[in-house]
């Protein structure tokens, strides 16, 4: 059996998940947090590796002793969290844990996974905000609120998605299904929502630099059509900054 753990971090001040040389990350703090508590070291594998400055509400990850496919543990499950959140650092918890198959693989076992990109849309800025979400200072109408949510919904189904990759990213089918995608308001704060079966990298926020060209009128839904087809990066939107990106939902 392994351990699977239910995560919620704040990415301001990491590197992202996977641990990188001489730079701090989640999984570097879950590897360190791991050995305090089991006494050896562990293999951690995430279920996303996620960029630098990305927040997530709810991630997963496997925890087996390095060098096996296992681990015996004798904590009890309702204990987990707790000890592991007594020597994590306060912007990671470890919000639920139970045990799964020694054959489980917390990323190849997705269904879908569901983001949110939070825009801050107000003159004034939010200070609580900061580093949690983008802030595009001018307002934005009801209609342009609108058009967005009908451009996003553009994107469901399968399609290559080359037009919203990262340039020079080695990927070479860039075939994703997304299973829905919709924009809304909540007072000041601009929500875009979309999952997929699979995302490719800086997908999410490159779809909202587009978006964010439909609030601007500089493209209307009906476009999106078009830059999907073309499968051209350099047909899309800006890349919009990590700070508002979350992973939002696993479904396995």
């Amino acid at each position: 059996m392994k351990l699977l753990l239910k995560i919620s971090f704040l990415g301001t001040n990491y590197n992202g998940y996977q641990v990188q040389p001489d730079k701090p990350t989640v999984q570097q703090s879950l590897n360190e947090a791991a050995k305090r508590i089991f006494g050896f070291d562990c293999d951690i594998v995430g279920c996303s590796r996620t960029d630098s400055g990305v927040h997530a509400n709810e991630f997963f990850a496997c925890v087996s002793q390095k060098g096996e496919n296992s681990l015996e543990c004798s904590i009890p499950m309702e204990s987990v969290p707790l000890a592991f959140n007594s020597v994590l650092p306060d912007d990671i918890a470890v919000i639920g844990a139970s045990t799964v198959d020694s054959d489980f693989h917390p990323r190849y076992g997705v269904k879908y996974k569901e983001y949110i990109y939070k825009i801050w849309n107000s003159p004034i800025k939010d200070p609580f905000g900061y580093d949690r979400s983008y802030h595009s200072p001018k307002r934005f109408s009801d209609e342009s609120i609108s058009k967005m949510d009908l451009a996003a919904q553009r994107f469901c189904g399968r399609h290559d998605f080359s037009a919203f990759m990262a340039q020079g990213s080695k990927i070479v089918d860039a075939h994703r299904e997304v299973k829905y995608a919709s924009v809304s308001r909540e007072g000041d704060l601009i929500i875009f929502k979309v999952a997929a079966d699979g995302f490719l990298y800086n997908m999410v926020r490159i779809m909202v630099g587009t978006l964010l060209l439909v609030a601007q009128g500089k493209l209307e839904p009906e476009d999106i059509d078009g830059i999907i087809e073309s499968r051209d990066r350099k047909n899309s939107g800006s890349t919009a900054p990590a700070c508002g990106l979350y992973l939002n939902k696993v479904e396995y």
